[in-house]
């Protein structure tokens, strides 16, 4: 088993991607952290513990679990989740950021509460986790985070400000640990998942794909699992995406083109150049469903 010994935290892993990510980690050998807040798609509160559900599977299967509801989205609760896998296994080796929410609309009519509420779960929630496991993977000489970004931020996508702009900002922040962690044994991935879950559904009903076995959200778990492992210690600052029954890997922003004359441009003579130089390298904006429409 690749993760033999290794523990491991899973964000949002009551339900969805989540669940299958700390299901397939544990598989692999890992002691999981299941952290789920239990809230329902817009961050509300509910009576349900999924996380622990999660834990009682994998334990029935003879792994070691134990629930964490905490919100991910507060510094101090961040913070007692890395407690949590400290207290209860004594190491943390892997932080898997999934937890996320969802509350669409377009930007002309998206409130403020709305913006931050999923800014707050997704890319904050990302940086509070990593803020506390950084240090314990640090002292330890050994670590493997993974984060969850997502086409609506690698693309475009509609209704998206808020979780679009959070996930951006998740494969900024992959790109920045990745330099900056390198050196203490730590390497910084992400994945752009796919599948059908709670916050897909009814996206894949409306399109008529709804129940293919090409959507299960359990395809995703493999590649994380590898990434988590020691195998994978030349794997860092990657983008990762699964396509199908595969996986792709994304290029990191690139200049494409150049304008360019001694001196400088005053705003006429770009007028008069654009079209002929940068403009002929335009990229398309929108995940490819989007731009088909």
């Amino acid at each position: 088993m690749l993760l033999n010994d290794r523990v491991a935290v899973v964000t949002g892993a009551g339900r969805g991607i989540g669940r299958e990510v700390a299901l397939c980690l544990a598989r692999e050998g890992a002691a999981i952290v299941v952290n789920d807040a239990g809230v329902n798609l817009n961050g509300l509160d509910t009576e349900e513990n999924p996380a622990a559900k999660v834990c009682d599977e994998i334990c029935k299967a003879g792994g070691r679990a134990i629930p964490s509801v905490e919100s991910v989205g507060d510094f101090q609760a961040s913070e007692r989740v890395v407690a949590t896998a400290l207290h209860e296994f004594g190491r943390l080796d892997i932080l898997v950021n999934n937890a996320g929410i969802l509350r669409n609309g377009p930007l002309l009519s998206m409130s403020e509460e709305d913006f931050d509420a999923v800014v707050d779960v997704h890319m904050k929630g990302t940086f509070n986790m990593a803020r506390h496991a950084a240090p314990v993977m640090r002292d330890q000489g050994y670590g493997r985070i993974v984060n969850m970004t997502s086409g609506g931020g690698l693309q475009g996508n509609f209704g998206h400000t808020n979780y679009g702009g959070a996930k951006a900002g998740i494969m900024g922040m992959t790109f920045v640990w990745a330099l900056e962690l390198a050196s203490e044994g730590i390497t910084v991935n992400a994945l752009a998942p796919s599948g059908a879950t709670r916050m897909t559904n009814a996206m894949y009903e409306r399109n008529g794909t709804a129940g293919r076995p090409i959507l299960e959200a359990a395809l995703n778990a493999p590649l994380i699992a590898y990434l988590a492992s020691d195998r994978a210690d030349h794997v860092n600052g990657q983008i990762f995406a699964r396509v199908g029954y595969g996986f792709s890997l994304y290029s990191a922003p690139r200049e494409i083109a150049t304008m360019w004359q001694p001196g400088g441009w005053t705003p006429e003579q770009i007028s008069d150049e654009f079209n002929s130089s940068l403009g002929r390298h335009l990229q398309p904006v929108g995940i490819p469903s989007v731009r088909r429409k």
